[in-house]
């Protein structure tokens, strides 16, 4: 009977550890495991995939480890074989499973490295948005340019459209994310970055800046809206509107360091915005006294990709 009692411990104190887990968290809401996008989603799966896969090795090892310290501790008188030779079937068994997780790990990882891709555009019968992200110091400017606004620190997105996002940086470089939608990307000065996400259900979600860059990174948040199409289109049209228009002269005062309270709409005033910006970094080709300076049209072109 106390035997019995012994070996249920451990089970017992795992389950019970499992349903404090679940109550502390029951309530509450984690992006990354409560996505709404088709990417997120699909980052959701893989993250379970691996955790439950990896747990077919740390689960069995951390119990075997529990009932060995206990079997064969001090005073116990298990039997001590030191001259004993090894198992076959144990070593293909200890060296066979990790094995085939590794084959199993590297064949998920290849595939998902082409369908998670962020360059990878996602496939719809909707018109896909374009969105170009400038991030600043410390708030993110969204520029769209086939429509004619931009905005500061509000993401409007129409629900079930693709939208592609071109992402720089006229500040230190920043990493955008909305865990709620998927993947995380660089934004850099200088360097032009890809992302592809689509949301599939309407609602406000807030996107990050998680690369440490400065005192006011911790405020560098914005509110994805994901919105009905008319809604969005809406949106557009009252902002074309807008007495506020965005050139590069009143840009350079948008991009001084600070924060802002409330988010802030505008006229797009220069289409060219976001090259000019990405422009600002662009280094001159070396030249002599001979030569005219030249400047290297290919890293504009081609700036990180």
């Amino acid at each position: 009977m106390k035997r019995l009692v012994r070996l249920s411990i451990l089970p017992l104190a795992i389950s019970g550890f499992i349903v404090l887990f679940w109550l502390l968290l029951k309530d509450v809401t984690i992006d990354v495991l409560q996505p709404t996008g088709q990417i997120a989603q699909e980052q959701r799966t893989l993250l379970i995939f691996t955790l439950a896969l990896s747990a077919l090795v740390v689960l069995p090892v951390f119990t075997l480890l529990s009932i060995f310290a206990y079997k064969y501790r001090e005073g116990r008188g298990a039997d001590y074989t030191p001259e004993q030779e090894g198992s076959y079937k144990l070593e293909a068994l200890w060296w066979g499973i990790p094995i085939i997780i590794i084959f199993v790990l590297a064949l998920i990882t290849w595939s998902t490295s082409n369908s998670l891709d962020p360059y990878k555009k996602i496939e719809s019968n909707n018109e896909t948005v374009s969105v170009q992200v400038v991030a600043l110091q410390w708030k993110w400017l969204f520029i769209y340019p086939d429509h004619g606004v931009a905005s500061v620190n509000e993401l409007p997105m129409p629900v079930d459209h693709p939208v592609h996002f071109k992402l720089a940086a006229d500040a230190p470089m920043s990493a955008f994310w909305i865990p709620s939608l998927g993947s995380q990307v660089y934004s850099m000065n200088g360097m032009s970055s890809e992302l592809n996400l689509i949301a599939n259900k309407i609602g406000e979600y807030k996107g990050y800046n998680t690369n440490i860059n400065g005192q006011g990174y911790a405020e560098m948040q914005f509110t994805a809206r994901v919105t009905s199409h008319d809604e969005f289109e809406r949106w557009v049209e009252q902002t074309r509107t807008s007495e506020e228009t965005l050139t590069m002269n009143n840009y350079e005062t948008l991009a001084n360091p600070d924060t802002i309270e409330e988010p802030l709409f505008y006229r797009l005033g220069d289409t060219q915005l976001y090259d000019k910006i990405l422009a600002k970094y662009m280094h001159s080709m070396p030249h002599t006294p001979d030569q005219p300076e030249t400047h290297d049209h290919s890293m504009h072109q081609h700036g990180g990709h």
